[in-house]
């Protein structure tokens, strides 16, 4: 656990020193908040946060593939990648640590959105309980996200590859796929339903915390770090 956290901590201050992450950051506030200010701020808007929430969901498909599309393929293309995998940690431990620190720093960019919050207070009475729910589905959507993310860059040693890999992926899952399930014909219409993320997303801001919805995004998260685990230990034996 020492191991993991050092290297957790090691990948956010790398975070915290590259331009790319501070300019994905400075995207996704100002487009958050310039949807908050006409969807949720408006007068006789619910107080809820629920437009904005909604609108996370792909805003994130756009902004979590560039800050996470160095985490192991800059390692790859510099050479690092050698060193880290030969040190004595193992691949789980390093797939676990570049998860967290790249976790941590998403909850750190929505951080200042909490202050969406504090204008509804000031202005009305929210609904604090569906805005609770809302970002703990936005920190399970963001958990996804990552690891989808973390798994393209485990693929390929171009940051630029990486991105769009993630974000073909990500875009089938959140927004493709809806539209796929109203066109499937019955029989596999309510399969591709239940497999985007939108249905289980959505939820999240209407205040349902559903144990199926979390179980989702935990299995789906656990299942592409286990494979990005895979990919790093094949590297072992090229």
């Amino acid at each position: 656990m020492d191991k993991v956290l050092l290297l957790t901590r090691r990948e956010i201050s790398a975070y915290f020193v590259s331009p790319i992450a501070y300019v994905a950051m400075a995207l996704f506030l100002v487009i958050a908040g310039f949807f908050f200010a006409l969807s949720d701020f408006r007068p006789g808007a619910p107080a809820a946060m629920r437009s904005i929430f909604d609108v996370m969901m792909v805003i994130l498909v756009f902004v979590l593939p560039i800050i996470t599309m160095r985490a192991l393929s800059e390692e790859q293309k510099s050479g690092t990648i050698e060193t880290l995998l030969t040190a004595p940690v193992t691949d789980v431990q390093v797939v676990a640590a570049k998860f967290l620190g790249s976790w941590l720093f998403f909850l750190a960019v929505l951080a200042p959105t909490l202050v969406f919050v504090v204008l509804l207070a000031a202005f009305s009475d929210p609904d604090y309980g569906p805005i609770a729910s809302g970002y703990l589905g936005l920190a399970l959507l963001g958990a996804l996200y990552v690891a989808v993310g973390l798994l393209a860059s485990s693929l390929t040693c171009n940051q630029v590859i990486a991105a769009v890999t993630a974000f073909v992926v990500l875009l089938m899952l959140a927004m493709v796929g809806p539209w796929l399930a109203a066109v499937a014909p019955p029989p596999w219409r309510g399969i591709i339903q239940n497999a985007t993320i939108r249905k289980h997303y959505l939820d999240f801001s209407q205040g349902v915390v559903d144990l199926v919805h979390i179980v989702y995004f935990v299995a789906l998260t656990a299942y592409a770090l286990f494979l990005t685990v895979k990919v790093l230990e094949s590297r072992r034996w090229r």
